[in-house]
């Protein structure tokens, strides 16, 4: 992989008075697990003795997520790389699912006297859960507050950074991380040479992949670009070639709606079977080690794997490593000069081109060919 390209000349972050962290969240302690349950499960009529049985993962950690810490030290990485740089931004951090809510994040803009914001969600890929749903969201609660009209909101303005799985910065974050796991692998008494590399991530309903084509390229797509980026660096340190899959963790919704596949465990057992021995698992599809990685991945997946005989490895995720958070805010300098008309190189890494700062109509939707209903805000129609 190329070296980082070099930080934007121009540090003008107008018009932009402010940056939303804008990410999923979690449960605080036991009695939050159902009640943020059922925020994730709004509107499908799941009963409250099903939520109990899902929270077990939450509460096998204290009813606790990793993931309000988690944006807690983006947000503190964030701000630091800001005033290294010498830009004066506030820092406001929102989730759709639990505390600080969207409404929260949005009377914070206000309090502080913010005009215009952009928003950075925790989510690299471009899919309806990865994308389009904070945008309906943010709509949502503009909309209860009275605060959206048929041209978008009337209070603060929001704009969007484009989904960033393929810029530099976070390949080059993923890419150190991938190498530090196969270093531990070594350190275990496992073969590089003849280790396996098994990039994980999310999964979500078929119909949600064929819908998010018209973002510029399917959810599995854009991980693929990202794999090959990563795995082509990572030859170059190693002095060797490596053997890559992608596999998927985390679903959930009744076994006869097809998800993406292989699940992570599945794929294990598949590899042993074929004679792998060791493998490195690399988290691309999270950007910090919250439950579906401390769940699925160190206690699910590992746990198949020593089942299995093998000897396994579970990479980081980019967290707040140096490359990631500093083109997070090559991003917001970059978006910043769209917005203010000026012609911009986007950077990537890849074969795919820059995902849009605006989204496309039809964007991330569920399902292809329904349109959701439901106002979104970052894209080029309310409805669209």
């Amino acid at each position: 992989m190329g070296s980082m390209p070099a930080t934007p000349r121009s540090l003008d972050v107008a018009p932009y008075d402010a940056l939303l962290l804008y990410s999923f969240g979690g449960p605080n302690k036991p009695e939050d697990v159902v009640p943020f349950l059922r925020n994730v499960t709004v509107g499908k009529g799941i009963p409250d003795a099903r939520l109990e049985e899902v929270g077990e993962h939450y509460y096998g950690f204290g009813g606790k997520s990793p993931i309000n810490e988690q944006n807690l030290e983006l947000k503190a990485a964030l701000e630091a790389e800001l005033a290294r740089r010498g830009i004066d931004l506030p820092v406001v951090w929102g989730n759709r699912n639990w505390e600080p809510f969207t409404t929260d994040a949005i009377d914070e803009l206000e309090r502080i006297g913010a005009q215009r914001a952009v928003a950075l969600v925790t989510s690299a890929y471009s899919s309806y859960s990865g994308c389009r749903q904070y945008r309906e969201d943010l709509a949502v609660v503009l909309e209860k507050r009275g605060q959206l009209d048929d041209s978008g909101s009337t209070g603060v303005e929001l704009d969007k950074i484009r989904s960033y799985f393929n810029h530099p910065g976070f390949v080059q974050a993923n890419l150190d991380a991938v190498a530090d796991g196969f270093a531990e692998l070594v350190a275990k008494g496992g073969d590089p040479r003849s280790a396996r590399l098994v990039f994980v991530t999310h999964s979500i309903p078929d119909t949600m992949e064929a819908a998010s084509v018209v973002s510029q390229a399917t959810y599995s797509a854009q991980h693929l670009d990202v794999a090959r980026s990563v795995v082509a660096g990572l030859a170059e340190r190693l002095g060797h070639d490596v053997a890559w899959d992608l596999a998927y963790c985390s679903r959930s919704g009744p076994p006869s709606q097809p998800w993406l596949e292989p699940d992570v465990n599945d794929h294990l057992e598949a590899l042993a079977a074929d004679g792998v021995t060791d493998v490195v698992m690399a988290p691309i599809g999270f950007v910090s080690d919250h439950m579906e990685v401390a769940y699925d991945l160190d206690t699910e997946a590992m746990a198949t794997a020593g089942e299995l005989g093998l000897t396994a490895v579970r990479a980081g995720t980019v967290s707040t490593r140096e490359p990631f958070v500093r083109g997070l805010v090559d991003l917001l300098l970059e978006r910043a000069a769209i917005a203010r008309g000026e012609d911009v190189a986007e950077a990537t890494v890849g074969d795919l081109p820059p995902f849009r700062s605006v989204c496309a109509p039809g964007c991330c939707l569920r399902r292809d060919g329904e349109p959701s209903g439901v106002p979104a805000l970052c894209g080029s129609g309310l409805y669209s």
